[in-house]
């Protein structure tokens, strides 16, 4: 029998490697960890990946086995969900693997400015109808503009045409550099281990029968951000309830 919300809270508790405070904690103080991961969290000096809305946590956990000598950080607000990956950093005796529970929206009080080197955004709610809670709408994207070094790189994978082609346009609209782009992963030449990894979402969106969509690009730091002006046509299907069992 799978373990319970309350079981999986009480362990994230013991974990070293979850970190887990309340705003009204963070407001008070500054963060401990803000502009020191690599040092005071790692004990290295690493870059530090990040993966925003991680679930439960696969694309992080997979990510660290394939490259060491990087830090990752999976960031959600469900603990519950984070619990699988948190434990799993664990059973692999992965050293390069943390977990942070908070909302994305607010990172900056987490992490300096220049202290990131990458994101991924793994099938993020396509939110069709508030464009600013979309995780790379223009107020987003300046909060990883504060955070991430120069020329850092953003990765989105998506089942979402919409999120694809808005994304696809907010890239165009402010002349970031596209590094590679699909709109059909699993056909494409750009696929390789770490793009096959999968999620517990995505292998239901492969079940559906949905093409994946890809796109990396380099963040500019340079001008004011612009939102760009399209009209996208909406999804045709519902996501899955993120209550969602395996």
């Amino acid at each position: 029998m799978g373990k319970n919300k309350l079981s999986k809270f009480a362990d994230l508790a013991t974990y070293e490697h979850v970190v887990q405070i309340t705003y009204k904690e963070l407001q008070a103080a500054k963060f401990r960890f803000k502009g020191k991961w690599s040092e005071a969290f790692f004990g290295n000096s690493n870059p530090i990946i990040l993966e925003l809305g991680c679930g439960k946590g696969e694309y992080t956990v997979k990510l660290a086995t394939h490259f060491p000598e990087f830090n990752f950080i999976g960031i959600d607000i469900k603990g519950s969900r984070m619990w699988k990956g948190a434990t799993q950093a664990i059973d692999l005796g992965l050293k390069n693997v943390g977990f942070l529970r908070t909302n994305i929206e607010n990172i900056r009080m987490f992490f300096a400015a220049g202290e990131v080197a990458e994101i991924w955004l793994t099938f993020p709610d396509p939110q069709m109808k508030k464009t600013r809670k979309r995780l790379t709408a223009t107020n987003f994207i300046e909060n990883y503009r504060q955070i991430m070094t120069p020329n850092g790189i953003i990765h989105l994978k998506s089942d979402s045409n919409f999120m694809y082609q808005y994304t696809e346009a907010m890239v165009a609209e402010n002349q970031f550099e596209v590094i590679r782009q699909t709109d059909d992963l699993y056909n494409s030449e750009l696929l390789d281990e770490v793009l096959s990894i999968q999620t517990f979402y995505e292998k239901q969106w492969l079940d559906r029968g949905l093409s994946i969509k890809y796109l990396a690009f380099r963040l500019s730091h340079k001008n004011p951000l612009r939102e760009p002006e399209v009209e996208i046509e909406k999804d045709p299907y519902r996501s899955f309830g993120r209550s969602a069992k395996e």
